[in-house]
């Protein structure tokens, strides 16, 4: 909240001292009288007083200035040095001070709006409610719907001040602030930006329903509806789905537990610098949650390495923790980073409690599942395997994944942690975990300048198009390829899309016709026109990954859900244009061989992102849903019935719209009262069924005038009255049953939600392999070569080039060669002056040998080779080493 606007008061704060006359020696003469010397001219202090006009802070002046200190020695005049007498009215001074003026520093509001056993308070309705989910949820910041707008009580409306720079004031008994309801997304994001975890608190009966229930003079029913924090925003309902420049950043929420060991490296209950860590990672808008357990020394490193690779939003720190993994974490989530800090115990899982935690999520996942439909069946033997896996996992792991549990179980998304497929290791054996010092010093995700990605190894190899396809190219650069097979298929796919492009137009495929002497010409669709074409499309849609997610946790709109579906179901159809299903086509009485994608990986992708499965499941949950009502927001016509489908739904219309004839019946009636048949319901101003009449028409005094003209007078009868109110409660109950009806569709997504995130996934690939290709082919890369295994370990670099540095000179790098070989040269001394390129050297061998890893070609005048799982190490001196095996370097060391 911005310094409000100041007035500068001069004037006395004191009286005038009274100076006593001065006595005068008594005259010899009394005759010869002169006049009375003249008294002495006091000048007035100079006292400027800077004013805030803030009312927030009266009632915090009344007790600071209630008791002012004794003064011992008289305060004197800073001009004059005179004593200033004490005030003549003390008690108007106290209230003229705590009127305008506020101190400099005022002490913050109590913590909590919940009321001290001394304090015999008067509440409000409202303010009641306020105190009891206060202290039923104390670590939340409170936004309580109020009419139409949301409001902050107590401590909570001194943040929302400050954050959003609004106005908080004292009403009643709390000090309050508001916003208004349509911008809710703007304001929780700011909130849960400044690291809160944001509440709001909702209506849960409308007016009309109020008026015919129970509670119909009391304060509308209120209640927690959802929750906020950086790690759920974009998953959250009402305010997720938005990506207000957060689309292509990670979201974690990382918990981490540990366990000291002792030297000989069992586990140990005493603290030490050697620990045992166990992390769960869980992004729980894309579902993508990763897990591993490891040893770790006194730096910390392997932790750090994780939490660089992962830049988590969240921390849930599973207590008791280590000085130095504590250090390192508080380090990482210091005031400039936002990261929101989360402590829990874990002394609950000492004896077991974890495993039966997780395992009590899954079996009633499972019996809901196989209660609900039987044709989940399949959906219910995949998450039984999942607990086949959960059972297998490390026993830190499996308290971090129960502790993560407990974390989501007060947002609702739970349910996400049973999915099995989306589960991963951090140790694997195809992929490499680069330390925390090699993605800080070769500068792969952030430059050490500004610590910006622009400058970057990822900064550079980024041309994807869409989000999802963003964030997985980061996965790929963190995590190198070690299987060589895997590299080798990931290169064909780069390939093929970089050699197709260069020409929009048709590409001719020649081909064999059986049993022909001749050759047929078919004009096939080019390669990387159409993925550039729908990943263009993609780019522009919203982010379906996490689309699909918020339909899985049932927070997505209908306008959401159907722009999602859409864009899923129009790419696969625009893929399905390269026929790579059809192994052969016919032409004429003969059959023609169609080779249209190479590259068995790129084949498998676009099968995926376009099977007849997922596109036959896309047409039915779009015609299940009005698009027109969806755009609009309106429930009511939203669910289009069809085969016995939502009955409820059709009752309830059914009862709406007898209330609806039951209401325009009634001007037959009126027509005969008054012997004029053309008598009709009329509508000003938003108020309907008006009966208008002339000014001098008698009408019983029952009926409610609304308004009049000149000549007419408008009326609302009794009966039109009743049956406005039973309109009224009829569509507030077809409205929440509609939306009961939206939330089970939801819910029934959950059965196809396997084949759309694999279809997604695919469609992310595809992006990375395109944005590969596209920059091999603009800065003209070569394709690395991969030895065999049984060929010796060996690095070949002829005329290469700094990635990042000849991006940024251009033209004025010098290329380089490296060549390295075990049974040769295998290990090179570089020296030189300072600031010689000796630093750039060691890096550029580093990321030309990352980059082959990552599938990319890269900068060289000449093919290169190397071995197929290239293990580098650059240390903090930049020295990059490749270390030989045990047993060639003790050959060496005795020869």
């Amino acid at each position: 909240m911005g310094k409000q606007k100041q007035q500068v008061i001069s004037r006395f704060f004191a009286s005038k001292p009274k100076i006593p006359a001065a006595s005068t020696p008594p005259s010899s003469n009394p005759s010869s009288s002169s006049p009375p010397p003249p008294k002495p001219v006091i000048p007035s202090p100079n006292v400027k007083t800077t004013v805030y006009f803030s009312p927030s802070k009266r009632k915090l002046l009344s007790s600071h200035l209630a008791s002012t200190p004794k003064r011992l020695k008289p305060t004197l005049s800073p001009h004059t040095q005179n004593p200033v007498p004490p005030q003549s009215n003390p008690s108007l001074h106290q209230k003229f001070l705590q009127k305008l003026l506020e101190p400099p520093s005022p002490p913050l509001l109590e913590s909590s709006v919940e009321p001290s056993e001394s304090d015999h308070k008067k509440y409000t309705p409202l303010e009641q409610q306020v105190v009891d989910l206060k202290s039923k949820y104390p670590d939340v910041l409170l936004m309580v719907e109020v009419g139409y707008r949301f409001r902050f009580f107590g401590k909570d409306a001194d943040i929302a001040a400050k954050v959003l720079g609004i106005y908080a004031h004292v009403d009643r008994n709390f000090l309050t602030a508001s916003v208004p309801t349509f911008r809710l997304n703007v304001y929780v994001r700011r909130l849960v930006s400044a690291g809160y975890k944001v509440g709001v608190v909702k209506q849960t009966e409308t007016a009309a329903i109020k008026a015919h229930g129970s509670n119909r003079v009391g304060p509308f029913g209120r209640g927690l509806s959802a929750l906020y924090t950086k790690a759920t925003l974009e998953a959250a309902e009402d305010v997720g789905g938005k990506e207000e420049g957060c689309g292509a950043e990670s979201n974690y929420l990382v918990c981490v537990v540990e366990k000291a060991l002792d030297f000989s490296g069992s586990v140990s209950n005493f603290g030490g610098a050697n620990v045992r860590i166990g992390i769960v990672g869980v992004e729980i808008s894309t579902g993508d949650v990763v897990y591993g357990e490891f040893d770790d020394g006194v730096m910390r490193s392997g932790l750090e390495a994780v939490v660089l690779s992962l830049a988590p939003a969240e921390l849930l720190l599973g207590q008791p923790l280590s000085k130095q993994t504590e250090k390192l974490l508080m380090a990482y989530a210091g005031p400039a980073s936002n990261v929101r800090l989360e402590h829990a115990s874990c002394d609950c899982f000492k004896d077991g409690g974890a495993l039966e935690d997780v395992m009590s999520l899954y079996e009633k996942t499972v019996e809901d599942n196989l209660a609900d439909d039987v044709n989940q069946l399949a959906e219910g033997t995949e998450q039984r395997n999942s607990i086949q896996g959960v059972l297998t996992m490390p026993d830190l792991a499996l308290q971090a994944l129960a502790l993560t549990i407990r974390h989501f179980k007060q947002f609702g998304f739970e349910r996400i942690l049973c999915c099995g497929a989306s589960f991963r290791s951090l140790s694997s054996r195809v992929e490499m975990n680069l330390s925390a010092n090699t993605l800080q010093q070769l500068e792969i995700l952030r430059n050490n300048s500004d610590g910006s990605e622009t400058g970057s190894l990822l900064g550079v190899m980024n041309h994807t198009l869409t989000t999802y396809g963003s964030r997985l190219l980061r996965h790929w650069v963190t995590h190198p390829l070690c299987d060589r097979n895997m590299i080798t298929a990931r290169l064909d796919a780069v390939s093929e899309i970089a050699l197709s492009m260069g020409s929009y137009k048709g590409s001719q495929s020649i081909v064999e016709i059986e049993g022909g002497d001749f050759d047929a010409t078919i004009m096939q669709p080019e390669l990387s026109c159409l993925l550039s074409s729908v990943l263009t499309f993609l780019g522009r849609s919203p982010d379906i990954q996490r689309g699909i997610t918020r339909i899985f946790h049932r927070t997505a709109t209908p306008s959401e859900f159907i722009a999602v579906i859409q864009a899923i179901l129009s790419a696969g159809k625009q893929l399905k244009r390269l026929h790579i299903d059809e192994e052969y086509e016919d032409y004429g009485c003969n059959k023609i061989g169609v080779a249209i994608v190479q590259s068995a990986l790129l084949r498998r992708l676009i099968l995926t992102a376009s099977s007849s499965k997922v596109l036959g499941n896309a047409v039915k949950l779009l015609s299940t849903l009005n698009k027109e009502a969806a755009d609009k927001g309106d429930f009511t016509d939203l669910i289009i019935i069809s085969k016995d489908q939502f009955p409820e739904v059709a009752r309830a219309r059914k009862a709406l719209q007898l209330a609806k004839e039951e209401l325009d019946n009634l001007i037959g009636l009126y027509r005969k009262q008054f012997r004029n048949h053309k008598l009709e319901f009329t509508c000003v101003s938003g108020t309907t069924h008006l009966v208008e009449l002339s000014i001098d028409a008698k009408v019983p005094s029952n009926w409610v005038k609304v308004s009049s003209t000149n000549k007419t007078v408008r009326y609302h009868p009794p009966e039109v009255l009743t049956a406005l109110d039973q309109l009224r409660l009829a569509n507030e109950e077809l409205t929440i049953i509609c939306r009961a009806a939206w939330g089970s569709f939801l819910m029934e997504f959950g059965e196809y939600y396997m084949d759309f995130q694999a279809a997604v996934q695919a469609l992310a690939t595809v992006d990375c392999l395109h944005s590969l290709a596209i920059l091999s082919k603009n800065k003209n890369y070569v394709r690395p070569i991969f030895m065999e295994d049984n060929r010796p370990v060996q690095i070949q670099i002829h005329a290469g080039r700094h990635p990042v540095l000849e991006t940024i000179l251009q033209d004025n790098f010098v290329p380089n060669d490296t060549i390295l070989h075990a049974d040769r040269e295998y290990c090179q001394i570089v020296t030189g002056p300072n600031m010689g390129g000796k630093s750039c050297y060691i890096r550029q061998v580093a990321l030309i040998a990352m980059m082959a890893q990552v599938e990319c070609w890269f900068l060289c005048t000449s093919r290169i080779s190397h071995s197929a799982c290239l293990r580098c190490y650059l240390h903090k001196d930049g020295c990059f080493r490749q270390y030989p095996t045990r047993e060639k370097y003790l050959s060496r060391r005795t020869k």
